[in-house]
Order: C-alpha cells, then structure tokens, then sequence
C-alpha cells in the first residue's frame, strides 16, 4: 500500500513558480506510474499531467504544456511537479496519483489510479 504525501504548495504571484513533491517514504514507486490531477474551485477534478514509472515519458494537459513539468525520481521514492509561468486560473488543490503500471502508457483518468496524495493546495494572485 503506497501512502502518498505532498509538500510544495502556496501562495505566488502570477508568472512565478512553484514545485510541488509527491513521496513515498516507506514504499518503492519503482512500477508506478504517477499523475497529477488538480480541482479548481466550482470544477471537477482534471488531469493535469503524468510520468511513467521509470520517468522517461511525461504527457501533459494542453492548459499546461511548455510551463509545467513532471519528474521522478526513484531512488528518492519523489514525484516533482514544476510549475512556471503561473496564471491565476491554475488556482486549485493540486493531487498526486499512482497506480502499479507497464512503462509504455500513462493514465489520464481518475479511475486509473489507486493511491492517492492528500492534495495541496495552489493559489495564483493577479
């Protein structure tokens, strides 16, 4: 059972930054595949963008393509989720996902996965 805790949130002005961490501190994540998923406020939870589990492939929604990007780091048991260029509608509670998978296809669905972070939360002023 993995048990998946995110740290990295906050407050920033729009065009900052922020990197958002996903870990495991007591289960492998070699074989798991990782997503990240985010809910704005009056809106379902959306795919924001995944990596597979040996963190050679990433895909990313288009609302975050070139400004956002995802690594893992296996001897580490880590997630990360960089953030550039933030808008204010990139204003949500931010998740991390991951399910025991193959390297060749990454989930972009919610029922994809099995484990999940206890979401932190991202706020991006104007």
């Amino acid at each position: 059972q993995l048990s998946l805790v995110e740290s990295g949130g906050g407050l920033v002005q729009a065009g900052g930054s922020l990197r958002l961490s996903c870990a495991d501190s007591g289960h492998t994540l070699i074989k798991y595949n990782m997503g990240w998923f985010r809910r704005a406020p009056g809106k379902e939870r959306e795919f924001v963008g995944g990596i597979t589990w040996r963190g050679t492939t990433t895909t990313y929604a288009d609302s975050v393509k070139g400004r956002f990007t995802i690594a893992k780091d296996n001897t580490e048991n880590t997630a990360y989720h960089q953030m550039n260029n933030l808008r204010p509608e990139d204003t949500a509670i931010y998740y991390c996902a991951s399910t025991y998978s193959s390297d060749t296809y990454i989930e972009n669905s919610e029922s994809e996965y099995g484990y999940w972070g206890q979401g932190t939360q991202v706020t991006v002023s104007s």
